[in-house]
């Protein structure tokens, strides 16, 4: 199994994007919701915060941690895309390349806000 740096650059960039798109994104809460539970609290400034917690039982808990955890979740979402890519390179190819290319994306916007402030 020879793997390029370009390879490991690309699937790392889509690795990265799958993960922040599953633990952060809003368009992916319905993957969450039944794992995780908002908890709110009155912050020290007097504003309303709310705080997701994964939600009590085994199988939920389990998951709810898991989406909860950045890292983790980043095992999994390397380990899904290395088998779709070794699997069936075909289909996972242009996921893959969507994926990167919106974590570059992801990157300069954040780079971009920083320096703007």
């Amino acid at each position: 199994m020879d793997v390029s740096i370009l390879d490991l650059l690309v699937l790392g960039l889509a690795c990265f994007r799958l993960t922040r798109l599953l633990v952060y994104d809003r368009i992916t809460t319905f993957i969450r919701s039944p794992f995780m539970e908002e908890m709110e609290e009155i912050g020290e400034s007097g504003q309303k915060e709310i705080y997701l917690v994964p939600k009590k039982g085994v199988i939920k808990g389990f998951f709810g941690e898991l989406l909860s955890c950045y890292w983790c979740t980043g095992i999994w979402s390397a380990i899904g895309i290395l088998i779709f890519y070794y699997v069936a390179p075909l289909y996972a190819v242009p996921v893959i390349m969507v994926l990167a290319v919106a974590g570059i994306g992801a990157l300069i916007e954040t780079f971009v806000q920083k320096i703007m402030q």
